[in-house]
């Protein structure tokens, strides 16, 4: 986007009232039109759904030098002045802030967090002209944070102070993190990056986190321009708000908006990575290859945003699976984790999506599309009607590496590599994909992209794992995965949240919602109870029970059978390494 010297639109930000959570925002437009046009956005990049921030806007009011003006507002998001004038015009408004999230904007006695879109109005017409954000201290809150993108402006030595973009979309991507956080930074290749956490507990260990994420970050950078390679950005911020329960992270050009929960942040004194541990350090990886895959290298829809409405993709898949391929992948080759860890968080990939019946009905690539209505509005209907682009789509970017690599000519990196090379770190089609596949494979990958990308069959997972030395072993499932059920994990109870398309538990007339009570005459505290409860089934033979569930205040009697033997499509994988040798080979990234 060009940039303007004209005069410059100017947010000042009043935080102060933290106990009605209210952000006070005063817009000041020097040169505004007549008839001036404001809007708020609709959306935020990277996370598809229209979310309608302009709910929480309240009390907006125009004037220009002393005399109140008229606003007219033209329908949910967009707003309209009267004036006659062109001199400066300035909008006050209120934006309630309470939801905890890296979407939007909050405000509480301890911490502050926004994201300029849910803030700042869109002054319609010069949104090429440098907009400027004055921010300043307040008692409650000691310290401000942003994520790069601007020029810091007359700001003190806690953050506090004015900072400007070259351009609304330079302001709309850059988050700001208010609060008594944490802070740690390193270096990498001359870039600083900046590490900013919220809400840990005492005993966190920020030192391995920062040295932790040094390694992720040291390995992308190799991953993406080699090893002395540039990355496309002077400094880059990790903020990280950190909760009681809470997962999921928003990537920006120079920075991502993390929350995760507290206890999953390292502890001082902790040995090997727990679990918890494990899948922080996964979304860190995750959000910090978006820096490349999705907010330079993207979509060539999103080529320019548009806040005022969804903009429809059918490439998630890549730009979301293919980073999710890579997000444990390099923690692997970063050393935070081994190959028995990697096989253990790709087998639950692998599981999931074997086990969600919409796979069958919902290709990634239109899984992609209807991201604005399906995948951020789940119900309990989801699994039946829909396939994550999260989940199959790194099982595709993983059937295209071990292809690529049984066919030695390249791999899937050298494809990635490609890509930033082919488009010029921009705007991307799936042509683009078919081109760099041919170019580096050496054939046409036309019939994969079609079957693997727009078709609903399962991937040749199995068969290619097996070539690169993993084992694949079929395991008996758990009781509710059988059954066709997914249920909620409250103790000492079975309240069904899925029931299954084509599973016993819909034949038996489950539904979701129900609590199962008992099984015949016996008390249910957890499905896998039932292994206690039902008779050995003997060899060729069935089983009929009867299972009691509660239903809007009735009491039902439902009867469930089990069949002689359990489907393949009921099966769980167990992935194992068979051949250290070549599962090493591919795990650590080496050339064919």
């Amino acid at each position: 986007m060009a940039t303007s010297s004209a005069a410059p639109v100017t947010y000042r930000i009043d935080a102060s009232d933290v106990l009605a959570h209210l952000y006070r925002v005063t817009l000041t437009v020097e040169r505004p039109a007549k008839n001036q046009v404001f809007s708020l956005p609709v959306w935020i990049a990277g996370s598809y759904m229209v979310r309608e921030f302009s709910k929480h806007l309240q009390n907006l009011r125009a004037t220009q030098g002393t005399k109140p003006i008229d606003v007219l507002q033209l329908d949910k998001h967009r707003w309209q002045t009267t004036n006659t004038r062109v001199q400066p015009l300035v909008i006050s408004y209120e934006v309630y802030a309470f939801d905890n999230s890296v979407r939007t904007a909050w405000l509480g006695s301890r911490r502050g967090f926004f994201n300029p879109t849910s803030l700042c109005l869109r002054v319609l017409g010069q949104e090429s002209r440098r907009h400027v954000l004055d921010i300043s201290a307040i008692n409650t809150i000691a310290a401000c944070a942003i994520s790069t993108g601007a020029t810091a402006k007359k700001v003190d030595k806690n953050g506090f102070g004015s900072y400007v973009f070259p351009h609304y979309d330079a302001l709309a991507d850059c988050p700001f993190e208010l609060g008594d956080f944490w802070r740690g930074s390193f270096t990498v290749r001359g870039v600083q990056h900046d590490f900013v956490v919220s809400g840990a507990l005492p005993s966190f260990d920020g030192a391995r986190l920062l040295a932790d994420t040094q390694k992720i970050v040291e390995k992308e950078m190799d991953f993406w321009h080699g090893r002395t390679g540039k990355p496309p950005f002077s400094r880059y911020v990790f903020m990280l708000n950190a909760v009681d329960d809470g997962y999921g992270g928003l990537e920006h050009a120079n920075s991502t908006a993390l929350i995760a929960k507290r206890r999953d942040l390292p502890r001082v004194g902790m040995g090997k990575a727990n679990e918890g541990y494990i899948t922080l350090l996964g979304l860190i990886s995750h959000e910090y290859f978006h820096t490349w895959n999705v907010k330079r290298l993207r979509p060539a829809e999103f080529a320019r945003y548009d806040y005022d409405s969804e903009q429809y993709t059918e490439l998630l898949w890549f730009f979301e699976g293919f980073t999710s391929y890579y997000d444990d992948l390099l923690l692997r080759r970063a050393g935070l984790i081994d190959n028995a860890q990697y096989l253990k968080l790709l087998n639950k990939n692998i599981n999931q999506v074997m086990q969600t019946p919409g796979a069958q009905l919902q290709s990634v690539a239109q899984a992609s599309f209807d991201a604005w209505v399906k995948y951020y509005r789940q119900d309990e209907n989801t699994p039946n009607a829909t396939v994550s682009y999260y989940t199959k789509g790194s099982l595709v970017a993983l059937c295209l590496d071990l292809t690529l690599r049984s066919e030695g000519r390249t791999t899937l990196d050298a494809v990635m590599r490609g890509l930033w090379a082919h488009c010029k770190a921009g705007p991307m089609r799936e042509q683009d994909v078919a081109s760099v596949l041919r170019k580096l494979g050496g054939r046409s990958f036309a019939a994969e992209l079609a079957a693997w990308v727009h078709g609903t069959d399962f991937l040749p997972v199995q068969t290619l794992l097996e070539r690169h030395g993993v084992q694949v072993v079929q395991d008996a499932p758990q009781w509710a995965q059988r059954l066709g059920l997914r249920v909620s994990l409250q103790p000492g109870s079975v309240h069904i949240k899925t029931v299954l398309r084509n599973s016993i538990a819909e034949a038996a007339g489950m539904a979701a919602g129900d609590e199962w009570l008992a099984v015949d005459d016996w008390r249910l505290g957890k499905v896998d109870d039932l292994a206690l409860f039902l008779k050995p089934v003997k060899a060729g033979k069935g089983q009929r029970f009867q299972a009691l569930v509660a239903r809007d205040q009735r009491l039902l009697r439902l009867s469930m059978t089990l069949p002689a033997s359990t489907p393949a499509q009921e099966s769980t994988w167990v992935l194992r390494s068979a051949d250290a040798q070549r599962v090493g080979a591919w795990l650590e990234g080496l050339p064919c």
